[in-house]
Parts: structure tokens; sequence; C-alpha cells
């Protein structure tokens, strides 16, 4: 097998997880692919938590015997036992030949560990291949495993000016439709959304996901900053399915931390200039994705953020453009820290 097919079953083995990319959380979203003499035998996904693993799925799936197999995995097999079996003893079963899975499990009690246990079943190990694709996709497990707390995203849509609002607040809609859609499956991806109680009390949002046949059981945690204590209980978000967290202090290095104890992944802020401004001031944002209509609204209209005046352009604070695209009238940014 030549490198080129290893890397298409590797690419492979990521679209499959992938399948699991709203579902699986807090769980790491991996793919499986079973090979046999260039025939893919296999091939299975990690759909939720409790369910079977990406290799299992896999295995279980296998059109022939898996003995004498390749296995590629977008993430290193698992060795401990959780809610399902060590996936490493059912390879090892198998009889498969070698494994090569993308990324290690960043987890320090248990990264690297599988690869003793298969070189000592006689098994070829390899990894590193799509390594960063593979680590793309699940940034936010990644980073509560090494960091101890989510991946922050902030979620904007503004004008060509930076603007989220005329004066008077009126806001709807800025974005075209289709980029309100895209809002759907970033929703739908992240283990919490967070807001503040001036968001709640002026929009009364829902902050839910509605996308088709999304299941009630995997909307994300909805978190309400709500320091001066001004919610009354009544709004909406509180009476919608799924869970809604009242926070009544402000967010801090702490607060992020407790979410990570909390298995929060990936925390989206949908949110108005104040908490963004704070967030930013405060170096918690991991990455920023704006949706920017190609219209104006003029200087008083209300910014992006509010933050004191920066005197110096080498206090900016300065993005990497991840991503640029298109999305109906609109344009998506993606920008994130330099060090993330």
């Amino acid at each position: 097998m030549n490198q080129l097919q290893k890397e298409e079953y590797m690419q492979r083995a990521i679209e499959l997880a992938k399948n699991g990319i709203h579902s699986c959380k807090p769980n790491p979203r991996v793919g499986c692919v079973i090979v046999k003499n260039d025939i893919v035998i296999g091939e299975g996904w990690h759909k939720k938590t409790g369910g079977d693993h990406a290799e299992i799925m896999a295995l279980k799936s296998c059109e022939e015997s898996p003995e004498g197999s390749s296995v590629f995995v977008s993430l290193e097999p698992c060795t401990h036992k959780g809610r399902t079996p060590p996936c490493i003893d059912s390879l090892i079963n198998a009889k498969v030949s070698s494994v090569i899975f993308s990324s290690m499990d960043p987890n320090p009690k248990v990264s690297g560990k599988s690869i003793k246990l298969l070189e000592t079943a006689g098994i070829e190990v390899s990894h590193g291949l799509l390594e960063e694709d593979s680590q793309e996709l699940n940034i936010g497990f990644f980073n509560r495993m090494r960091a101890n707390k989510p991946f922050v995203r902030s979620k904007i849509g503004s004008s060509l000016d930076g603007k989220i609002a005329l004066h008077n607040g009126e806001s709807k809609w800025i974005t075209s439709e289709e980029s309100r859609k895209d809002v759907q499956n970033l929703r739908a991806r992240s283990c919490a959304i967070m807001t503040s109680n001036q968001t709640v009390l002026r929009d009364d949002p829902s902050l839910n996901v509605r996308l088709d046949n999304f299941s009630s059981d995997d909307q994300p945690l909805r978190i309400v900053i709500d320091s001066t204590g001004k919610c009354g209980g009544n709004e909406k978000i509180f009476h919608l399915p799924g869970e809604t967290l009242l926070h009544h202090h402000r967010v801090d290095q702490s607060f992020l931390e407790h979410l990570g104890s909390m298995e929060i992944n990936d925390l989206l802020v949908e949110s108005g200039p104040r908490m963004n401004g704070a967030l930013l001031e405060s170096g918690l944002i991991d990455e920023l994705i704006i949706y920017m209509s190609p219209c104006i609204l003029g200087k008083d209209a209300i910014d992006m953020f509010a933050f004191p005046a920066i005197e110096k352009l080498s206090d900016r604070y300065s993005f990497v453009i991840r991503d640029l695209k298109t999305i109906g009238t609109d344009m998506k940014l993606t920008l994130r820290k330099n060090n993330v």
C-alpha cells in the first residue's frame, strides 16, 4: 500500500468521523476504515456517547474476517474502560496486522499507551497521518484535554463597517438567511452556547438548535451570564428543551476551567458588544466567526466590541485568517488567535 492510498483511507476515516459532529459530544469525533487486500471491508464512526466507538462499529460491519487487515482510525484507539470496553482489546482479538491512527489521544494519562499494547501483540503501528485535519475536527476536545477549558468561539453578524445593530438596537436581519442557517450548524457542533443577560432581556432569544432531525437530547447547554441578577426566569431561553445554566458571576479563566470540568469542549458565544469586548480584552476568545453583510450602517450604529480605547497599535488584538468564504450574500470570516 503506497502513501497516497494510505492518505485516501485516512481522509475517508476523517470524513466518517464528521457524521458524529453533532451527536457524540463530549467524546471526540472518530472515524475508522478497515482495509484488506486493498479493499475496504469495514467502516464506522462514533455516533453517540455510550455507544460503539468507531473501531467497534467498523469491526462489526466487516464483510469478511478482519484478520490480517489494516485499520485506519482518526484518533488513537482507547486503552481504558469508560462507558464502553477499550477498543484496543477488540483490535488485538481481531488479529489485524496494522493500525494507522492520525492523532495520539491528547489526554496525558492515556496518550501513546496503545502503541506498546499493539506492538506487544505483534501489530504494526504508525501515527501522524493527516494529523492536522484530525485535530482540527476535534479542536475543542484537544483544547480541553491540554488546557482544562473549552475552545471558545464567538459568532458575530455584522455590517461591512463592523456594526451589529442600529443605534436603537434593531438588528433583524443584518445578515442573510443562508448565514443564519449556517449558525445552526455552529450551534449543533457546540457543547454549550453562552450569552449575557442583556441579550436575553433585549432579544428574548432561543439559542437552541433548529435543524431537521436534530434530537432534543443533543441540545447544547445554554449559559446565561447574569452577574446583576436581572433575569426573572420567565424568558424563553429557560423553558425550551435542553438545559439552561444561570451564572451570577463574570466570565474568567476559572469559570472556563469549571466548564472544562463539565466536559464542555466547544463553547459558542452569541452575545453583544460588552461580553465580546470583555472576553476579547481578557484574552479568552480563541476564534471569531464573523458573518459580514455587504452593507454599511454608519457611525452611530453599535460596534462589535465594547472595550477601552487602544492608544498604541502594538496593543491591538490580532488574529490569523483561517478561512474566508461566501455564504448567501455575506462573507464568512473565521479568525483564530495566533497561538491556538
